[in-house]
């Protein structure tokens, strides 16, 4: 799509407003994959195990690694909280050009699949462009059992029964799903170079502030076309 728009795979946005430099994304394929534990491990000479992140001792080591680099996790310290935080800071700030981050530990994924080959991990990826989120995608958890568990572990207490009520067609049976949100008025901001989201949006996000208000009517019969 890039290519079909701008004949190339490279494209200058103002990332800091239009008085400042333009800096370069380069779309161009095949984009960089970032296995998300072993790239943390690598940067930031971590000792991360996706198999034990469950306990406190995991919880207590990432609070510790979090501290080492100064990063700051407001209340609640979860693990999931944690793991976000650092790769907020070690990864997705190398992703100024598009790139995976892929294989997502359980604990940070309760609705995505357990990966067929990697203990610990989900078949999840996320794509960041301009170190921010594009688009998630992941295998859809079809399990109802271990989605419970999971959803249970992550919050602490136990599901309330609406919530499950809602997913009652997973009990009785899910075919392999998987799941792709994209971000594309993101990724329209970036292609015409706009600063602000309204920019792209095709209908507005509020009330012009300076248009009348209508006490004492009826708005909708008031703006209603009459023929």
């Amino acid at each position: 799509m890039v290519k079909e728009l701008t004949g190339g795979y490279k494209i200058k946005y103002h990332l800091n407003g239009l008085d400042k430099d333009l800096i370069e994304i380069d779309f161009t394929p095949p984009f960089r994959r970032i296995d998300m534990v072993e790239e943390l491990n690598k940067i930031g000479g971590l000792n991360i195990n996706p198999e034990d992140l469950s306990s406190a001792e995991a919880n207590q080591y990432l609070k510790d690694v979090c501290k080492k680099f100064d990063i700051k996790c407001s209340p609640p310290e979860t693990t999931t909280r944690l793991l976000d935080k650092l790769v907020g800071h070690l990864l997705e700030e190398t992703c100024v050009n598009p790139a995976f981050i892929i294989n997502h530990p359980e604990i940070m994924s309760p609705s995505a699949k357990w990966h067929r080959s990697k203990r610990g991990l989900t078949e999840r990826f996320e794509l960041f462009i301009n170190k921010h989120e594009l688009a998630n995608a992941y295998t859809k958890l079809n399990d109802p059992v271990v989605q419970r568990q999971r959803f249970a572990d992550q919050l602490k207490v136990m599901m309330k029964q609406w919530f499950w009520t809602k997913h009652r067609a997973v009990e009785y049976g899910l075919p392999p799903t998987g799941g792709w949100g994209l971000l594309i008025d993101r990724l329209c901001m970036w292609l015409t170079d706009s600063q602000n989201i309204k920019e792209v949006l095709l209908f507005p996000a509020m009330k012009p502030q300076d248009e009348p208000s209508a006490k004492g009517t009826n708005f909708f019969w008031n703006n209603f076309p009459r023929t």
